[in-house]
């Protein structure tokens, strides 16, 4: 089993982009890109990624600009014309922008799409922004009980991802490996994991275990 590492934003799924217009809600977006600089002389800009599937963008010539400290500001749509790979970030040369100047009003937006456009992941994978605000459950045997809430992931302690669980005494961190996974189901906002004994005491991880695969939008 495995899951995914996600830069979309980590909230329950909201209403299409269609929906959330006729029931005032704002839709909920992937974040594929964080615009970071101008990048030539023709509207070109540089981009850090937020997805392990660069190579959709072949695939999404409608992207969407938004704001990352205004969360609910309407989200501006773009024809992406030209991308390529480079120096581990992407070039974005949208339609309609093709000066330097233009490009620059463009610096710090998130480039993303709707939720439900999100590359489909295999059996047994989840995206992050679905694991977060699950609830985390201890099947072993010796304790099947509820550990708490999902709130976050945290991918830089090591070489096995955490996740940040709010339990009842306080955060927990918990190690994202195989061999402790055994059911995600999003449906129910439940993940259920066979967890040794104690180690839910513990605020650190043992990175003996393989972690789960991650996968950004």
């Amino acid at each position: 089993m495995s899951a995914d590492r996600a830069g979309e934003s980590p909230s329950p799924p909201t209403p299409s982009p269609k929906q959330a217009s006729e029931s005032g809600q704002p839709p909920q977006w992937a974040w594929l890109a964080r615009i970071r600089r101008t990048q030539g002389r023709k509207g070109e800009l540089f981009a850090d990624l937020l997805t392990d599937f660069p190579e959709k963008f072949a695939q999404r010539p409608r992207l969407w600009l938004l704001r990352e400290d205004a969360p609910t500001a309407p989200a501006r749509e773009f024809t992406l014309a030209h991308h390529w790979m480079h120096k581990g970030g992407i070039v974005l040369h949208f339609s309609r922008i093709d000066s330097i100047t233009a490009a620059e009003a463009l610096l710090g937006l998130i480039v993303a799409i709707p939720l439900e456009q999100r590359a489909p992941l295999p059996d047994g994978e989840a995206y992050i922004a679905d694991l977060i605000g699950c609830a985390l459950f201890d099947v072993s045997p010796a304790q099947a009980a509820l550990i708490g809430e999902i709130e976050d992931v945290d991918r830089t302690a090591g070489p096995v991802a955490l996740l940040v669980v709010r339990g009842t005494d306080g955060e927990i961190l918990v190690p994202f490996a195989k061999s402790y996974l055994r059911k995600i189901d999003v449906a129910a906002k439940r993940v259920e994991m066979d967890l040794p004994e104690g180690l839910t005491s513990l605020n650190t991880p043992a990175s003996k275990h393989a972690s789960a695969k991650f996968n950004r939008s």
